[in-house]
């Protein structure tokens, strides 16, 4: 770890690492938000040509980018490459997203970088990870999803295997596993004193998500897609609309819960189906639907209110930070005039301050390369052969 800089975030669990995060699409900068949001100072490297053509009259509003620097450097540039390689001496952890072998190309793959810095840990993002016969191939999260085997069991039973947005391959399984894996390379540094290469890819971090239903199906506990407990299969674990036109969410699978939940539609339990037959699933969802459809969402909080039934409205992005629960917790903020989730989780004893609005590319150059040990003098010649911005 590195001593406390003035550009550095107060507080946190990561106070004191330093991370050089090679900017890329949604994952990367993920990975670097979670780690920023645990207090690390990440330094986002931008490309010359985006930094270049930001509109800097506008805020930037990018909340991946929170709490972190930017500077604009050109890594096709030899000197460009000799400034990052200074910056990796100086840092904990560098990460890139590029597709096999384009960082080696570069003369910034983890060979030349971690020879010259031991104790760095080297984090990689693909999609289908750095070997393999798939390893150089372009693919997006709907990819990543298929070829985990996970994308087949997301849907309902009457339709096609149906993408979620791309929360799954790309953040949980992409962002979050590299994140997961710079943290526990850091800590096996602790012990060994080297640091070492963290290979993520969003294949294996989505078939791992899907270990425990791996798991069901070797025990016989999971059927096709749709057909579930878990997986809209089961008429008291699915979304209803409302008089409204909005919706709740039911996940009333025990049978506490279920009792509560029959209550609170005024279905008298006798004159339907039991709830873990099978055969009698369409019968419960259709009284549940014609039930629900005579209230409205509002109507529906306010009766299961204080119930323990699991029932909740689907809220959109734009209700959610309203959510008088959400506001009691500050589980969302506006940072820059942008609401947007806050840090999760939430530590005791090391908490990290408040997010910071983010940078524009290349926003203070001059200060952020000072405060990593870049000398005044060097980043006003790089300046100006326009090496960096």
């Amino acid at each position: 770890m590195n001593p406390k800089s003035s550009l550095e975030p107060s507080g946190g669990p990561l106070a004191g690492v330093r991370v050089v995060e090679l900017v890329g699409l949604g994952p990367g900068p993920f990975c670097g938000m979670l780690l920023a949001d645990l207090g690390a100072q990440v330094l986002r490297i931008d490309r010359v040509e985006a930094a270049k053509a930001v509109d800097r009259s506008r805020p930037a509003t990018n909340a991946m980018h929170r709490s972190k620097q930017s500077i604009g450097l050109d890594l096709k540039n030899r000197q460009g490459v000799e400034v990052f390689l200074e910056l990796c001496d100086r840092s904990d952890v560098a990460f890139e997203v590029f597709r096999p072998g384009v960082a080696e190309r570069l003369g910034i793959g983890p060979e030349i970088v971690c020879a010259r810095n031991p104790r760095l840990v080297y984090g990689r993002l693909t999609g289908f990870g750095q070997s393999g016969d798939l390893a150089s191939r372009a693919g997006h999260d709907i990819d990543y999803l298929a070829i985990s085997g996970a994308l087949e069991q997301l849907g309902r039973a009457d339709s096609p295997p149906t993408p979620p947005i791309s929360m799954l391959a790309d953040f949980a399984g992409g962002g979050m596993l590299l994140a997961y894996g710079i943290l526990a390379a850091l800590f096996a540094r602790e012990s060994t004193g080297a640091g070492q290469v963290v290979d993520a890819a969003m294949v294996d971090g989505s078939a791992m998500m899907f270990t425990p239903f791996y798991a069901a199906q070797a025990s016989g506990f999971w059927g096709p897609r749709g057909t579930n407990l878990l997986d809209s299969g089961a008429p008291f674990y699915d979304t209803y609309e409302t008089a409204d036109g909005k919706w709740i969410a039911v996940g009333a699978l025990e049978p506490q819960f279920y009792a509560a939940f029959l209550i609170g539609l005024e279905l008298d339990s006798t004159s339907l189906p039991d709830q873990n037959d099978k055969s009698g699933w369409p019968i419960l969802r259709e009284r549940f639907s014609s039930a629900i459809k005579l209230h409205t969402r509002a109507e529906w909080e306010e009766r299961f209110s204080g119930v323990d039934a699991c029932v909740a409205p689907v809220l959109t992005p734009e209700e959610a930070p309203l959510y008088p629960h959400n506001k009691e917790r500050n589980t969302f903020l506006n940072i820059g005039g942008v609401p947007q989730p806050a840090p999760a989780p939430r530590f005791s004893a090391t908490p990290a301050a408040s997010p910071r609005p983010p940078m524009h590319p290349g926003e203070n150059t001059e200060a952020v390369l000072n405060d990593w040990g870049i000398p005044s003098e060097k980043v006003a010649a790089l300046i100006e052969r326009g090496i960096i911005i």
